[in-house]
């Protein structure tokens, strides 16, 4: 059966259902496959840490800041084994160290320090230039250190605290019984590194994720020789009160503009939508509905899109059923507008 980008749209509009169907069968989702990225920190070095710290520490017998300290200046695998332990997100565990130690360790550092380990794990810390770095620094062990040994305190019934986990709601007695029973520990601080299982890992990709699309549109149009501009995030253009991902050929003449989108979940491919929605309203300022400024393409991606159908509807009358997927990213070109602006017609295989 024919794609809705295959036929006239009065086709589409007249037999909506069964062309949301169509789009529905060619969606891929890309959740089960992720992209490393920088900075992703394999097993065995993340062990490292561990048992850096474990050493330190006598097997979790002497968790003073002083020591710890120490090991994360040497080890800076360590300072994150000491978040994992935790269990908290950088900017949360900035917010509790400033609190408690009056030293102000804002999220952007605290996020910039994570990301500097994770790139370069085996890089001493002790290389900083900088006393305020190596204050926060001091600021997050010394808060881990005291909440670590503290453990979970009694809260009422109705609520639960942070730490009430089964490493380290008692304490250092806690940690110590993790290691010294045989559990796998720094196997469990390995996927809460990772989180919910792998969560904190596809936030911190999410955007190499949208790079996918975004990629395969870019690799479409330059085998086809067409000029474009693309945009970057929160950027500002004249016309457009958000700017659109692809112009063709650029923003001073659209004729042609391209919306990537990927999600997966369906509360975001609602938002996406109606964005899409919003730019054919625009294209249609002081024009006739058989003759916009430009014609909208909208390439999609994820699970998220393929859950309301009423979404989809919408989506495809506010292209007039130019709606790809990669899967048929192929025909990009030759069932829009672009073909107008072909000037070369390299192989895929290039």
């Amino acid at each position: 059966m024919p794609f809705p980008f295959e036929i006239p749209f009065e086709e589409v509009r007249g037999n909506l259902d069964h062309y949301v169907d169509e789009v529905f069968g060619c969606l891929q989702s890309e959740f089960l496959v992720l992209p490393k990225g920088p900075g992703f920190v394999e097993y065995p070095l993340f062990e490292e840490g561990f048992e850096a710290l474990k050493k330190a520490t006598g097997n979790f017998h002497d968790f003073s800041p002083e020591r710890v300290y120490h090991v994360v200046v040497t080890y800076p695998m360590a300072l994150i084994l000491l978040r994992c332990m935790l269990g908290f997100t950088p900017p949360e565990w900035a917010y509790v160290a400033t609190q408690r130690t009056g030293v102000e360790v804002t999220q952007g550092a605290v996020r910039s320090l994570d990301r500097k380990i994770r790139m370069n794990p085996r890089v001493p810390l002790a290389g900083i230039r900088g006393g305020l770095t190596m204050q926060r620094v001091q600021a997050l062990v010394e808060t881990a250190c005291v909440l670590l040994v503290e453990g979970a305190p009694s809260v009422p019934d109705d609520k639960l605290h942070r730490l009430n986990k089964a490493d380290t709601m008692a304490g250092l007695v806690g940690l110590r019984s993790m290691v010294n029973l045989g559990v796998p520990y720094p196997v469990l601080l390995y996927e809460r590194f990772l989180g919910r299982p792998f969560a904190g890992h596809r936030d911190s990709v999410s955007e190499l994720v949208g790079d996918m699309l975004e990629n395969a549109i870019e690799e479409v149009l330059h085998r086809a020789g067409i000029s474009f501009r693309k945009t970057k995030r929160a950027q500002r253009l004249p016309g457009f009160d958000q700017a659109p991902d692809f112009i063709i050929p650029n923003e001073f003449n659209p004729k042609v503009i391209i919306e990537a989108k990927l999600t997966e979940d369906d509360g975001t491919a609602r938002v996406k939508v109606t964005r899409v929605q919003h730019l054919s309203q625009l294209s249609l300022e002081g024009q006739s509905l058989n003759s916009p400024k430009y014609e909208v393409i909208a390439c999609i991606a994820g699970r998220g899109f393929g859950v309301r159908r009423e979404d989809m509807k919408k989506l495809l009358l506010a292209t007039r059923g130019k709606v790809f997927t990669l899967q048929n990213m192929n025909q990009l070109i030759d069932k829009s507008s672009l073909k107008c602006f072909r000037t070369l017609n390299l192989p895929e295989s290039l």
